[in-house]
């Protein structure tokens, strides 16, 4: 058994010297042993291709494969998420993280995909259902991470349980609850000393409201009886007012290369994390509180590796196009649509585009 190992290795390691080699390592092999329970070799590697090609396997390990192994890396998996009591939470960080996601939920979709630039995904969503036990409320957010994805994976994990706990308290302070949730989990993540930050949009459907809040370039977009209605403005250090503030507190703004930047680094001016520059670049979000009528059809949640290519009635077109006045409503193909329609007018950026069916949440 040994010999046979020794026949096919081309290891640096271990090159025995051909003057002590015995007469049964100079014997030619002809073909491999016999594969046997017992024998260390008769293992099959196999390579499971995943669920996007059928989930084939592939015997790497029998007589026709050559004798250099090379391993390969598997498909793309999705692994199921266990329901934490009465809520329904779904995050990406409950997935590979270097893996694009494609889900579709109860009232909503999301589509992310991993920009060209190469790297790990550094985009990350949150879905939460049941929110005090109710059907009717919900929390759903993209996060937009920078310089890595740990400020938004903390974020998707973190904001919406801040947001809720800083409601228990306030009652029906709704804004002041959501910008205490923000700024409490900017507190806690800048405790964990992980480098970057990310920008954020979330919308909470409470009693029968919709409030929309976000710090940084991911946007929210609402379709009201077919038109685009934004429901937040991107902070980007290029606005009048981001800029006056940040140049009250002792900052500055240059432009970099045709694009605005705090202190010639970051191109939004509101996020959580981002360390070296927290002074100027906060955590506090803009927020909005919309009654759910009737006319409310869906909203739309997106990072700017979407916006930057599509233009708000764009995408509010393509998603009613496949969502309203159709005998089966399809969401998550609209969100795939969209990337794809950012991808071809050459996106390089990490694309998260998540569609909420606004009239499910109607109260």
């Amino acid at each position: 058994m040994h010999c046979a190992v020794a026949a096919v290795s081309s290891s640096p390691i271990f090159t025995p010297s051909p003057r002590k080699l015995s007469p049964i390592f100079c014997k030619p092999a002809t073909s491999p042993p016999p594969a046997t329970l017992s024998s260390p070799s008769s293992y099959a590697i196999k390579n499971i291709r995943g669920s996007f090609n059928g989930g084939e396997e592939e015997d790497v390990g029998s007589p026709k494969a050559p004798a250099m192994l090379k391993r390969k890396r598997p498909g793309r998996i999705s692994i199921p998420v266990a329901s934490l009591g009465f809520e329904d939470i779904k995050t990406t960080t409950d997935l590979d993280r270097s893996s694009d996601v494609e889900l579709e939920g109860e009232g909503y979709s999301v589509c992310c995909k991993r920009g060209k630039r190469g790297g790990l995904m550094e985009d990350r969503y949150a879905a939460v259902l049941g929110l005090q036990g109710d059907s009717k409320q919900a929390f759903f957010g993209v996060f937009d991470g920078h310089g890595g994805a740990g400020a938004a994976e903390f974020a998707a994990q973190n904001l919406q349980k801040n947001v809720m706990n800083e409601l228990s308290k306030r009652r029906e302070e709704v804004e002041e609850a959501v910008k205490e949730g923000y700024l409490i989990t900017d507190g806690e993540f800048l405790k964990e000393e992980i480098r970057g930050g990310t920008c954020c949009v979330t919308a909470m459907i409470h009693k029968g409201d919709l409030v929309v809040s976000n710090a940084g370039d991911c946007r929210a977009v609402m379709s009201r009886g077919g038109v685009a209605e934004p429901l937040t403005v991107d902070h980007r250090p290029s606005l009048d007012d981001e800029r006056e503030r940040i140049e009250s507190l002792g900052g500055y703004v240059d432009c970099c290369r045709g694009v605005w930047r705090v202190h010639g680094s970051l191109a939004v001016s509101r996020a959580i994390g981002d360390r070296h520059l927290k002074e100027w670049v906060i955590a506090e979000p803009a927020t909005k509180v919309f009654k759910i009528e009737p006319e409310c059809e869906f909203l739309i949640l997106a990072s700017d590796g979407l916006w930057d290519n599509v233009s708000n009635q764009e995408a509010v077109d393509v998603v009613r196009s496949s969502c309203i006045g159709v005998d089966k409503p399809e969401a998550f193909y609209a969100c795939k649509k969209l990337v794809d329609l950012s991808l071809t007018r050459g996106s390089l950026d990490d694309i998260s585009v998540m569609v909420i069916q606004l009239t499910q949440f109607i109260q």
